[in-house]
Protein backbone atom coordinates (compact mmCIF):
# COMPACT_ATOMS: atom_id res chain seq x y z
CA UNK A 1 0.00 0.00 0.00
CA UNK A 2 1.32 3.12 -1.03
CA UNK A 3 1.32 6.36 1.18
CA UNK A 4 -1.59 7.84 -1.05
CA UNK A 5 -3.20 4.72 -0.36
CA UNK A 6 -3.19 5.63 3.07
CA UNK A 7 -4.94 8.93 2.33
CA UNK A 8 -1.80 10.85 2.55
CA UNK A 9 -0.19 13.07 -0.27
CA UNK A 10 2.80 11.03 -1.27
CA UNK A 11 4.70 14.35 -1.61
CA UNK A 12 7.74 14.98 0.46
CA UNK A 13 7.93 17.34 3.42
CA UNK A 14 6.51 16.82 7.37
CA UNK A 15 2.80 16.16 7.38
CA UNK A 16 0.39 19.45 8.28
CA UNK A 17 -1.66 18.66 11.81
CA UNK A 18 -5.11 18.21 9.60
CA UNK A 19 -2.87 15.34 7.47
CA UNK A 20 -1.95 13.67 10.54
CA UNK A 21 -5.46 14.06 12.21
CA UNK A 22 -6.72 12.09 8.77
CA UNK A 23 -5.36 9.50 8.94
CA UNK A 24 -6.87 5.92 8.59
CA UNK A 25 -6.29 3.51 11.93
CA UNK A 26 -3.28 1.96 10.93
CA UNK A 27 -0.78 3.77 7.94
CA UNK A 28 2.25 1.81 6.25
CA UNK A 29 5.74 2.41 7.55
CA UNK A 30 6.35 5.08 4.61
CA UNK A 31 3.40 7.39 5.81
CA UNK A 32 4.42 6.84 9.50
CA UNK A 33 8.47 8.14 8.81
CA UNK A 34 6.71 11.01 6.76
CA UNK A 35 4.87 11.67 9.77
CA UNK A 36 8.11 11.98 12.06
CA UNK A 37 10.16 13.44 9.43
CA UNK A 38 11.99 10.87 8.46
CA UNK A 39 12.58 9.01 5.03
CA UNK A 40 11.61 6.01 3.93
CA UNK A 41 14.48 4.28 3.93
CA UNK A 42 15.42 5.03 7.59
CA UNK A 43 12.00 4.55 8.24
CA UNK A 44 12.57 1.02 6.70
CA UNK A 45 15.90 0.36 8.60
CA UNK A 46 14.98 1.47 12.15
CA UNK A 47 12.10 -1.09 11.68
CA UNK A 48 14.12 -3.74 10.71
CA UNK A 49 16.43 -3.22 13.95
CA UNK A 50 13.52 -2.92 15.83
CA UNK A 51 14.40 1.18 17.25
CA UNK A 52 11.67 2.66 15.16
CA UNK A 53 9.79 5.11 17.85
CA UNK A 54 6.96 3.42 17.32
CA UNK A 55 5.30 0.32 17.44
CA UNK A 56 5.26 -1.59 14.15
CA UNK A 57 2.45 -4.31 13.73
CA UNK A 58 4.36 -7.09 11.32
CA UNK A 59 1.25 -8.29 8.75
CA UNK A 60 2.65 -11.33 6.58
CA UNK A 61 4.82 -9.48 4.06
CA UNK A 62 3.61 -6.20 5.26
CA UNK A 63 4.28 -3.71 8.18
CA UNK A 64 1.79 -1.55 9.38
CA UNK A 65 1.95 1.33 12.35
CA UNK A 66 -1.13 2.24 14.72
CA UNK A 67 -1.87 5.87 14.36
CA UNK A 68 -3.18 6.66 17.22
CA UNK A 69 0.40 5.55 18.51
CA UNK A 70 1.93 7.91 16.15
CA UNK A 71 -0.19 10.79 17.52
CA UNK A 72 0.89 10.02 21.10
CA UNK A 73 4.76 9.95 19.82
CA UNK A 74 3.78 12.95 18.20
CA UNK A 75 2.21 14.74 21.24
CA UNK A 76 -1.18 15.07 19.00
CA UNK A 77 -4.44 15.01 20.24
CA UNK A 78 -7.10 13.47 18.01
CA UNK A 79 -9.73 17.01 17.84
Amino acid sequence: MTAQEDGVQASAGAMSLEELLSLPATVNVTTAGRALGIGRDKAYALVRTGSFPVRTLPLGGTVRVPTAELWRVLGVEQR
